[in-house]
């Protein structure tokens, strides 16, 4: 039973029943745009929460309206008990989801179809082996493609994340398309965004604007179709005309979605983030384990949300560094 939902509908009217939760600070590939070149400092263990745990906290969400949840990193499938939280999740009324490099998919096609987990988003940034290496510090393209296409020849509903960055991979946009050509995906194109040592800067930025004008350059304007977006989009969808799949812009730098925002993040360590951009986090796992209220807290943390990416409400503001750089690293949020 759906207890009063109002305390996930922010000050803004936004109403959230999409939690993202990170099940690890840990990742098998070292991305560039997502970790520091040094690494991070790992949560100690016992900070982090167990299995029951994000069962009983994930259930609280659920009982106030939440009906979808996407399993992030790091990378979630390194995490040992990775398939008792996937069933333990199964059993709540949601949609689960996953977000993964897929270097270990293939150990888990059988628990994603027993536990009911069908869509998929694979982080892939380049399909050049060399490029690969050098954004992700592994030599490991081969496996990452031939997993992707297993979920695809499985039949999960498979989108693959590119973020782009200026004079690495832009040149590969129109690559990425073609492989929507004749399989049934959705290629979702994500502007580069800062966090904590990523080494973000406005120059890396490749826009909406200049991913379409690459598109129409290559395949001519009148065989681009837009599409309609979902409800709470994230991505702007997009389809070349006869192609079998899609793709998508997720343009958080230029041009936000905020407006429409409906997703919560829980972190590895139980905190929870009201907006990717914030640097505000709110302690759920010491408070559940202390017997409290966590209820009360997660609607302080939805009330204290801004309307527009933290408050960065122009591009002035997010490219200063003063105002992103206290906020982690993307490795250590959760996607």
């Amino acid at each position: 039973m759906i207890k009063d939902s109002n305390i996930l509908t922010d000050t803004h009217n936004r109403t959230h029943n999409y939690l993202r939760i990170s099940l690890s600070e840990k990742c098998n590939l070292r991305c560039t745009y997502c970790m520091p070149k040094d690494g991070i400092a790992l949560s100690p263990r016992a900070h982090l929460m167990t299995a029951d745990e994000i069962e009983s906290i994930a259930t609280v969400f659920v009982d106030h309206g939440v009906d979808k949840i996407r399993l992030t990193g790091g990378e979630p499938l390194v995490r040992k008990d990775f398939k008792i939280i996937l069933e333990k999740l199964s059993k709540l009324p949601v949609k689960l989801s996953i977000t993964t490099n897929a270097l270990l998919t293939d150990r888990f096609i059988e628990d994603f179809k027993k536990y009911g987990l069908h869509d998929i988003n694979v982080s892939l940034d380049t399909l050049d082996t060399e490029k690969f290496k050098f954004i992700t510090r592994r030599d490991q393209f081969k496996l990452a493609y031939d997993n992707i296409q297993q979920l695809i020849n499985e039949g999960f509903n498979v989108k693959i994340n590119a973020v782009l960055m200026k004079d690495f991979n832009e040149d590969e946009i129109t690559d990425f398309i073609e492989l929507t050509r004749n399989q049934e995906i959705n290629v979702r194109f994500i502007e580069f965004m800062p966090f904590d040592g990523n080494a973000w800067n406005k120059n890396k930025l490749v826009s909406q604007a200049e991913i379409l004008n690459r598109v129409t350059d290559f395949y001519g304007v009148q065989s681009l179709k837009p599409l309609t977006n979902e409800q709470n989009f994230t991505a702007r969808n997009f389809q070349i005309e006869h192609f079998k799949g899609s793709f998508g812009i997720i343009s958080s730098v230029t041009n936000p979605f905020c407006d429409s925002c409906n997703r919560i993040r829980l972190t590895a360590d139980g905190k929870l983030k009201n907006c990717l951009f914030s640097n505000d986090e709110t302690n759920l796992l010491t408070a559940f384990r202390n017997g409290e209220n966590i209820e009360d807290l997660i609607n302080k943390s939805l009330n204290s949300k801004k309307a527009v990416r933290a408050g960065m409400t122009d591009f002035d503001q997010l490219t200063n560094p003063d105002l992103h750089s206290n906020n982690r690293s993307m490795i250590a949020i959760g996607g």
